[in-house]
């Protein structure tokens, strides 16, 4: 096993490390479909050998076209390190400034086999998520990062470390783009091509910019959503006996299972990989494992009957519970199911992102593998029954929402019954998208996925900022909020207040909170100050979910709730990650694609080290309102009524900042 040390040096090249073979007893991406003529395949092992002497060629190319063929893509595994994957403790790492331990520290956190979907093939989650397109990029940036210094920024270009080049100490020392295209070329059979030659990549949101926590970043998002819609759909604050569907335990979506329980329903999670069910119920996250779908409604009956709280990962393909639950309403006229939604890779449906009815997930991965077309029909079959039985469902009063996957917007491509009718913007369906009915809310009031990560590794660490961080909200509370600021902050309260009790953490020390502006910034400086004060023995890493108020343009998730026709532009992502990276962000990224797939969506993220010098108390005050308030604002130049608050608010709390805000047109003066 080597060290820390060892992998942090320079490539290893003479010689060069044995050949090795992919692990078997771990899950595996699928075969990626590369699309590459014999010209464009020998293009692609050309472009791998750049980063090798001459000398190696004649050796690794072979290899590397043997792993285009059996694999898709050069992950180049024969440089795999055999030190164990984790999140190391930031002191632990060879490094010239902490600020790019601390990156490290986050990096190797995405790719711990606890934590990332795929590790050997550098995928967090999402299915095709990645880091890093290879395992050569991977050591790369580890040795740059090594050897960088606070005058230094490393420019990543989709997976590539182009390079460390002289910048300012208050400028980022990491800045990631993945997957920039032209336009016209941010097709799925582009981007095939583009990733199989080593070109581009698919970052998703928190993977190619190193701020995934683990499943838990979604846990609190789901958990959020499950208690609205209680609220919104059935009128219920108390969801016990209520039954939520969906499905997906592979990525981020395992959180599912946890939210249900943390909100007090019965939650089923349908799931097709054995490993990826297994690993959620080893966890503690899925409860129970059932792997007969009649046995499965057995087993609902009697939870709702004793009002249990419980979650069940059912070992299957989601549309035979879909079909089966409706078949139950039509011999008895009960209904087994109140909430539903769907959290498979669904931006990704025919690469292996959603496996098609009647088949296993080994039996549908080799169809992929020889017959893609096959498989896309199956897949496009299995959407059209999954619709057909939700359907059937909601007209009896069941509840369905998008969960912002692309599912309802690919079902609709095959045809599927999910047309809303007259809708003139072209982003409804017949089910609402969770943020439109939502979060969507929520978000233009300014609450998002705050996070952050105790670099020290320690738990006593986030113990520590937890009760801060309780505290912060509690005497914001106190002072006086308005009704439906006020209600956040609670959920959020009860949130901090049971993060250690429910065994979150996955990976880094790590902990996700649903935070405004104010409650951001109070948090922050308030953790800087800890450090300083010696009460957190370490940095601590600040980030958030690109799926918040200002990182995403997402017509189809994000801002599915903008309706002046500027859902489908993207200037507030791009002006977020450029204006994060002057106003203090330690890295920033700017991603194409993540949640709903390649194409559809701009998104981008930050991190930002506190280590407390005075220096990080104003990057911290800085970048961390622009970041909520730019989104806010465009939310507000909408039209949105909460963000017209939340803008005037901040306004209020510092005269620096000047809004155009909208005035109301009544349309019966045109």
């Amino acid at each position: 096993m080597s060290t820390l040390a060892e992998l942090c040096s320079d490539l290893p090249l003479d010689p060069l490390p044995p050949a090795r073979k992919r692990n078997p007893a771990i899950p595996h991406a699928p075969v990626r479909n590369h699309r590459l003529n014999p010209t464009e395949q020998k293009l692609a092992v050309r472009n791998a050998l750049r980063y090798f002497p001459p000398a190696t060629h004649v050796q690794l190319a072979k290899e590397f076209a043997d792993e285009l063929r059996d694999y898709g893509h050069i992950y180049m595994y024969r440089f795999m390190p055999t030190i164990s994957m984790k999140a190391y403790p930031i002191s632990e790492y060879p490094s010239r400034t902490k600020t790019a331990a601390a990156i490290m520290h986050m990096i190797m956190n995405n790719l711990d086999p606890r934590v990332a979907q795929f590790p050997e093939e550098l995928v967090t989650y999402g299915g095709n998520g990645q880091v890093f397109s290879n395992w050569v990029q991977f050591r790369l940036v580890m040795h740059y990062l090594a050897e960088m210094t606070d005058e230094q920024t490393l420019a990543m270009y989709s997976g590539h470390p182009l390079g460390l080049f002289p910048s300012t100490r208050c400028g980022p020392r990491v800045v990631i783009t993945n997957g920039m295209v032209i336009p016209n070329y941010s097709s799925r059979e582009h981007y095939d091509k583009m990733f199989a030659l080593g070109v581009t990549m698919y970052g998703q949101m928190t993977a190619g910019s190193y701020v995934y926590i683990g499943p838990q970043g979604i846990v609190h998002g789901t958990t959020l959503t499950v208690l609205n819609a209680g609220r919104k759909y059935l009128g219920l604050n108390d969801l016990s006996g209520k039954v939520f569907l969906t499905s997906g335990l592979g990525g981020m979506s395992g959180a599912q299972a946890k939210a249900a329980t943390i909100s007090g329903c019965i939650g089923i999670v349908a799931e097709v990989s054995y490993d990826a069910i297994k690993k959620r119920y080893d966890q503690g996250w899925v409860l129970e494992m059932i792997d007969d779908v009649d046995r499965l409604v057995e087993r609902v009956k009697t939870a709702r009957l004793n009002k249990e709280v419980t979650s069940i990962g059912f070992h299957g393909n989601v549309v035979l519970v879909w079909e089966r639950l409706a078949e139950e309403y039509d011999k008895t006229g009960e209904l087994l199911v109140e909430l539903g939604s769907d959290q498979t890779s669904c931006h990704d449906p025919y690469s292996g992102g959603y496996y098609p009815v009647g088949l296993s997930y080994q039996e549908s991965q080799d169809l992929l593998a020889s017959d893609p077309q096959l498989f896309r029909q199956r897949v496009q079959d299995s959407l059209r029954r999954q619709i057909k039985a939700i359907n059937a469902l909601a007209d009896r009063g069941m509840f369905f929402w998008d969960y912002g996957n692309a599912f309802l917007l690919e079902a609709q491509r095959c045809g599927a019954d999910v047309t809303a009718g007259d809708d003139p913007t072209g982003l409804k369906f017949r089910y609402p998208s969770y943020v439109q009915d939502i979060m969507g809310d929520i978000f233009s009031l300014g609450f998002g996925p705050f996070r952050w990560i105790c670099t020290s590794g320690l738990e006593q660490d986030l113990e520590v900022t937890d009760r801060i961080a309780q505290e912060v909200l509690e005497s914001i509370v106190q002072e006086g909020l308005p009704d439906n600021i006020a209600v956040q902050y609670q959920d959020n309260i009860k949130w901090i207040k049971e993060a250690g009790r429910n065994r979150l953490v996955v990976g880094s020390q790590a902990r996700i909170l649903y935070a405004d502006q104010r409650a951001r910034v109070t948090i922050a400086l308030a953790f800087n100050q800890a450090i300083q004060e010696g009460k957190v023995s370490d940095f601590i890493v600040l980030s958030r979910d690109h799926h918040d108020v200002s990182g995403t343009d997402s017509p189809f998730r994000e801002t599915s709730n903008i309706y002046d026709g500027s859902a489908f532009t993207a200037d507030m992502a791009v002006q977020n990650c450029i204006g994060d990276s002057f106003r203090g962000a330690t890295w920033v990224s700017l991603h194409n694609g993540g949640g709903v797939g390649w194409g559809e969506v701009m998104n981008g993220g930050f991190g930002l080290v506190l280590d407390g010098s005075d220096e990080a108390h104003e990057r911290a005050k800085n970048m961390l309102n622009w970041d909520v308030s730019n989104g806010v604002a465009r939310r507000s130049w909408s039209g949105n009524a909460n963000a017209i608050q939340a803008i005037q608010r901040a306004m209020a709390a510092d005269p620096r900042l000047k809004v155009t805000l909208p005035n109301p047109v009544d349309e019966t003066t045109f």
